[in-house]
């Protein structure tokens, strides 16, 4: 097989994910359209060249329909002969789009392919009818009855004996990081400015951090699931509450102590980012220099009540299918979709606290769902870059109870 070579990566600043976030005006199709005009630009291929536009999407409805992978590259203005596909796998879209553009270089079928994902949260339609996880199959939801992901993560939180202190001081963690990160511009390589239709910079900096954040502010943050866990929502078929659903599933658990608040979960925000994987042929027939290599993928799925557990043993295939170990990876970007999630992880495989997140996580810099996996990989090769590292391992837990990871390694 030919090997998968990322030549660049770029991004949009995370906008704040509301109707005042500094992104929100613009279509979805047009911010994901100026990072792909933008990544071209800097790698300098031509369009017609790339054999396929593979965009992660978490909600792909309303102004994110019709294959906004597609609506983008017209929106770029690139030429009409590529492609563009969407998919969806919940928070780890954008690396999987990443995944499958490599899978497809490696194979020999295509030599240049753009993955990356894009979703505006403060553009989401409003949820209607009930809360379903299960898309209206009654026999599924009764096999696995799911909750929201929130109490997903306070079960967690329960079954792992992490405190409300413990999420805490990792969310004021990933503040402190992310605050010296941008003090000292670090994400400069990877973010692109945003421009208004008139030519003006709508947001030229990530939006959402909160620097100064501190243990007593967060302890001052009511717990964001609470009484959802213990509601019971007969208007919407329940006869039980969620919290009992956790509880029928895990019956060692008394009770779900919920200790996410908004805080120390992540943020709710806008973005779109996009890398280039070419094969080794292509980037050396025009020039191109890459600079790091795809060395492992994989997903796996897991018990989908408590859903965000996958992280831990996605990395563990992914390791082993590349004969590593996690002594052999120099960073690592576990993203904070709550911060039960990666102190789990941490614990799970062992690892050294000082190299995970090392620049802050979503908790700070905000989870723009169908695009973080494509910005963890950005971030995490910008850092080893900066520190001259050769290694990192990227992953994520999605909806339904998955996980999807990815080895890099600097070339």
């Amino acid at each position: 097989m030919s090997e998968a070579w990322i030549l660049d990566g770029v991004r949009s600043p995370r906008g704040k994910g509301r109707p005042n976030g500094a992104l929100h005006h613009i279509h979805p199709q047009e911010l994901l359209g100026q990072v792909l005009t933008a990544l071209g630009d800097r790698v300098g291929f031509d369009s017609s060249d790339v054999d396929d536009v593979i965009i992660g999407n978490g909600n792909p409805v309303g102004d994110h329909s019709c294959d906004i992978g597609r609506l983008a590259v017209l929106a770029a203005g690139w030429s009409t002969e590529a492609p563009g596909v969407t998919l969806h796998r919940w928070c780890g879209s954008g690396q999987q789009a990443v995944t499958f553009a490599a899978m497809g270089v490696r194979s020999g079928d295509q030599r240049l392919v753009v993955g990356g994902g894009v979703d505006m949260m403060s553009r989401w339609p409003p949820e209607e009818g009930p809360l379903d996880f299960s898309a209206g199959n009654p026999a599924v939801q009764e096999r696995y009855p799911m909750v929201p992901q929130g109490i997903a993560a306070d079960l967690i939180a329960t079954i792992d004996g992490l405190t409300r202190e413990d999420v805490d001081t990792f969310a004021v963690r990933s503040q402190e990081r992310a605050a010296t990160a941008i003090a000292e511009g670090r994400f400069a390589g990877s973010i692109i400015p945003i421009h208004n239709r008139d030519g003006s910079v709508a947001l030229d900096h990530d939006e959402h951090p909160r620097p100064g954040t501190s243990l007593e502010s967060l302890a001052k943050l009511p717990p964001s699931f609470e009484k959802l866990g213990s509601a019971v929502l007969t208007d919407y078929g329940y006869d039980r509450s969620f919290d009992a659903m956790c509880r029928q599933v895990y019956p060692d658990v008394d009770a779900v102590d919920h200790v996410h608040h908004a805080g120390n979960s992540s943020g709710i925000v806008d973005g779109a980012a996009a890398i280039a994987i070419a094969s080794p042929e292509f980037a050396r027939a025009h020039g191109f220099r890459p600079r790091a290599r795809v060395v492992c993928t994989a997903a796996v799925g897991s018990e989908p009540v408590i859903m965000l557990t996958a992280p831990g043993p996605a990395a563990k295939k992914c390791l082993e299918r590349a004969g590593m170990s996690v002594a052999d990876i120099d960073i690592w970007e576990i993203n904070e979709a709550f911060a039960a999630v990666p102190l789990q992880t941490m614990r799970d495989l062992g690892l050294d606290p000082d190299k995970v997140n090392v620049n802050g996580g979503a908790i700070a810099l905000g989870h723009p769902i169908g695009a973080t996996g494509a910005m963890l990989i950005q971030t995490a090769l910008d850092e080893l870059e900066r520190r001259d590292l050769s290694t990192a391992l990227v992953v994520m837990c999605t909806g339904g109870g998955m996980g999807t990871a990815t080895i890099i390694e600097r070339v």
